[in-house]
């Protein structure tokens, strides 16, 4: 490397105020410079020597994609072009190009790419006076920002899902429509072929009913579906890990990830922290590399362990319709499919297994429905749910309470919580418990949708046995599978086998049953922590 190009990629140090920026709390996640690197690290080495690719970043927020982009390939091709000014000419007019998701995070990236927001200005290393934006001006370079609006329908956006009575605005305000997604033909924005395509994308919208994380509206899938569909040769995002279960609007871009077999290598973090300092993402976030031409196992690594883990496998394993994280899960599944005829999901209830909502006992004329009694009723029932302050209550009802479902209310059960306070996720924490503690529900009583239900039985010793079950490590290293945030759904119970609960399971008896490895277990006994009764 020549002395003036190692001067121009900082001889001497200075904060970078990128990595600064990354550590801020924000409802779009930057990335920090050392995490930009680590994705670039995966591309093949001989990227950086070739003057003739195209480089887009179809999310810019900060720029650092194009920035750490620059640098390498002002080393990279010093041989071919060894005049440093005609480099950076061909770098910065020829080979990167950004579409920013507003006009601040335009000038902010321009800044960071030009050393100047105004790309014709003197002290800017692109010097374009020949580009001209949309409004007539010298000013964006490749870097663009287009305000877009949504296209309405039936109270939605047809392209990012957006509600429009919560993102409905005038044209002076902020629409968070972002035009790389807010179109059919993505490759005509700029007009070009693209060889590599890679960034960050915001990652989802309030559902306008308060919904956030897992239960918002996503929108990074579409941005990594309309960058597949520009067929680039490489293609490279950072987004939360939650897809690798599907969820709210994920379904169908999870199969289509899983079974995409030009997929070469992902890295998965249990702990977002781990990428993103200060920012939680409940089930943890992945970046990946997609090479066209490319048909075979991916590099799975998993972090967030004292050790981490690699394995070469496809990311559809047979039988799954999920991505499962952890490589010692998918040998121990594999493991219960051969001996396992029924699984758990059969006597789990759906959402609402009473048809009632999580807040109809503080809002019942929000439903419709009668007020509820704080004393019991002669051959009445009672129901369990959360009051103003969000605390476990009984209340009671008579037996004329409208209830669209009535499975096992005459029973014995089980009720569990449907969103538990620590992650499920192995690795979110040292160890985790995966669910709340289950208890025991008679006949006679119910529960809002803040519980799934788990049942019926016939006995109350079935229904112990049942819990016992729930418990175990074994059962909640299962559970996991398809654990990736707080909610739990019937379907997340469909990795666990259903045992006989004419008796009490152990570990150590579920464990033998399914001919687990000394590694297996060891897997679950150190990430899955002891769950007793208090």
């Amino acid at each position: 490397m020549s002395e003036q190009t190692k001067n121009l990629l900082g001889g001497n140090y200075n904060p970078d105020v990128l990595e600064c920026l990354a550590n801020l709390s924000n409802d779009e996640v930057f990335t920090p410079p050392k995490v930009v690197n680590q994705m670039l690290d995966i591309f093949p080495s001989e990227t950086w020597s070739n003057s003739n690719l195209k480089f887009l970043d179809p999310a810019c927020k900060t720029g650092v994609f194009l920035r750490e982009i620059a640098k390498r390939l002002i080393v990279g091709l010093e041989e071919e072009i060894p005049n440093l000014n005609r480099r950076l000419y061909h770098i910065f007019h020829n080979q990167l190009y950004g579409i920013a998701i507003t006009e601040l995070t335009a000038l902010t990236s321009r800044r960071s790419v030009y050393c100047s927001r105004d790309a014709n200005s003197d002290y800017s290393v692109m010097n374009g006076k020949d580009y001209i934006d949309v409004k007539g001006n010298t000013t964006s370079g490749n870097i663009r920002f287009v305000p877009t609006k949504h296209t309405w329908k039936d109270g939605k956006c047809t392209y990012c899902g957006a509600s429009e009575s919560q993102y409905k605005r005038s044209d002076d305000l902020e629409t968070h429509a972002y035009e790389f997604i807010h179109t059919n033909n993505p490759e005509e924005i700029f007009g070009m072929k693209f060889d590599v395509i890679i960034g960050n994308p915001p990652y989802q919208l309030s559902d306008g009913g308060g919904g956030n994380g897992s239960s918002a509206t996503p929108l990074y899938d579409k941005f990594v579906l309309n960058s597949i569909k520009m067929n680039p040769s490489y293609f490279s995002m950072i987004i939360p890990s939650r897809w690798m279960t599907g969820g709210k609007g994920l379904d169908n871009f999870r199969n289509q990830m899983i079974n995409d077999k030009r997929i070469v290598t992902l890295h998965d973090y249990a702990k977002s922290k781990d990428v993103f300092p200060g920012i939680e993402l409940q089930g943890g976030v992945c970046y990946f590399l997609w090479r066209n031409n490319y048909s075979g196992e991916c590099n799975c690594y998993r972090h967030g362990f004292k050790d981490e883990f690699h394995s070469k496998r496809y990311l559809k394993e047979d039988g799954n319709d999920i991505y499962i994280r952890e490589p010692a899960l998918v040998s121990i599944r594999n493991k219960v499919q051969k001996v396992a005829k029924k699984y758990m999901d059969l006597i789990t209830s759906a959402r609402k297994p009473y048809g009632l909502a999580a807040d109809v006992i503080k809002s019942p004329k929000k439903y419709g429905l009668p007020k509820m009694s704080d004393t019991k009723l002669e051959n009445g029932y009672s129901i369990i749910g959360l009051d103003n302050h969000g605390k476990r209550v009984w209340k009671y009802l008579d037996r004329q309470y409208p209830l669209t479902r009535k499975v096992g209310l005459n029973k014995y059960k089980l009720f569990v919580s449907k969103a538990n306070g620590a992650i499920g996720t192995i690795g979110e924490v040292e160890t985790t418990a995966v669910i709340g503690m289950p208890f025991l529900a008679k006949p006679g009583e119910l529960c809002t949708e803040t519980f799934l239900q788990i049942g019926p039985f016939e006995s109350v010793d079935e229904a112990e046995n049942a819990r016992c079950y729930m418990m175990t490590k074994f059962f909640r290293a299962l559970l996991s599978v398809k654990k990736q945030s707080q909610n739990m759904s019937q379907s997340t119970y469909s990795c666990v086998p259903l045992e006989d609960f004419s008796k009490k399971w152990t570990d150590e008896e579920l464990y033998k049953k399914y001919n687990l490895s000394e590694e297996e277990i060891k897997f679950i006994e150190d990430n899955i922590a002891p769950m007793e009764d208090k």
